[in-house]
């Protein structure tokens, strides 16, 4: 794919996602936090764009030669992005977006035919991230710090706040793929990243895909958003609140479902309700925002075909 429809992909998932209402618990265009707001998020999803074209050229530099895989640099191209959006917003508002986009541009990239085969995308994906090398992992560790997001690698010996940390992962040959299957049985987001995007493949695309075809983009991104949260207990919540609490937003999430969730009226208010609440309790189902950031933009490199059939037309 071309490297720039690939970047406008990551930037519209990231904006789309953002812009969610009501997305229960989360900013979106008629909520904000007390420390970032909707607009800190609209520019983030810009700032990443340069970082994904960049991304996708490597994928398509090195699409033929998987032995040279590791000269991607994917911790590098994560550590970028990171790095640019902290130029434009003062918090931390897409490192799990980015550490999800990220590969997914730089396989976006390596694909030839403008009908994706996603068995061999996803395959792509792993076999990226696990030829990944130390340093991709200690640019992983510097992301997290300039994000100041806590949760993912806080082991006794490899902490992402200690500095020591960036040494020993070089010294004892982690890459970041071994450091993601550490934290991967507490983080969802890690265990998406170690076993193929499963939520965002299996769940959060065909969700949107199908809702798109037949409703609005913003009823697409919502009902994609309680899909994801009534399957999957969100990371966020089980770090501040415990498992069992996010096990009980999950199934508040399915039982708005239940009722259409943001596609009936009934549903709909039901939703508002419940993103209230959310907020309410301080309940911020942030990794389920990521994931359905992964699952939009999916969907829009789904549409390749049809965005050079457009073009040929012309």
């Amino acid at each position: 794919m071309e490297s720039s429809y690939v970047s406008k992909c990551a930037q519209i998932a990231s904006v789309l996602e953002v812009s969610g209402h009501p997305k229960p618990g989360n900013v979106h265009r008629t909520q904000n936090f007390p420390d970032m707001v909707f607009e800190d998020f609209l520019l983030s999803g810009i700032a990443i764009g340069e970082t994904m074209t960049k991304a996708a050229k490597r994928g398509l530099k090195y699409r033929d030669t998987p032995d040279k895989w590791e000269k991607i640099g994917l911790g590098e191209l994560i550590l970028e992005a990171v790095t640019e959006t902290d130029h434009w917003v003062a918090n931390n508002t897409n490192l799990g977006i980015v550490m999800l986009t990220t590969p997914l541009s730089v396989v976006a990239g390596m694909s030839e035919e403008y009908t994706v085969n996603w068995d061999t995308f996803r395959d792509k994906v792993d076999q990226i991230i696990k030829s990944t090398t130390p340093e991709d992992a200690v640019n992983l560790y510097k992301s997290i710090n300039i994000a100041d997001a806590g949760g993912m690698g806080e082991q006794e010996e490899l902490d992402v706040a200690a500095e020591s940390s960036l040494q020993k992962l070089r010294d004892d040959g982690v890459n970041m793929f071994d450091v993601l299957e550490i934290s991967a049985p507490w983080d969802k987001l890690s265990y998406e990243l170690t076993h193929k995007m499963p939520v965002t493949f299996n769940v959060g695309y065909p969700t949107f895909k199908e809702v798109k075809s037949e409703y609005q983009l913003n009823q697409a991104t919502v009902q994609t958003f309680l899909t994801i949260l009534s399957r999957v207990p969100d990371t966020l919540i089980s770090r501040k609140f415990g498992d069992k609490k996010a096990q009980e937003v999950s199934e508040q999430a399915q039982h708005i479902l239940d009722q259409g969730g943001i596609l009936t009226s009934e549903g709909r208010a039901v939703v508002e309700k419940f993103d209230q609440e959310l907020i309410d309790r301080g309940l911020n189902p942030g990794t389920t925002a990521d994931f359905t950031a992964s699952s939009i933009m999916v969907s829009y490199l789904d549409g390749y075909h049809d965005y050079k059939t457009k073009l040929g037309n012309k």
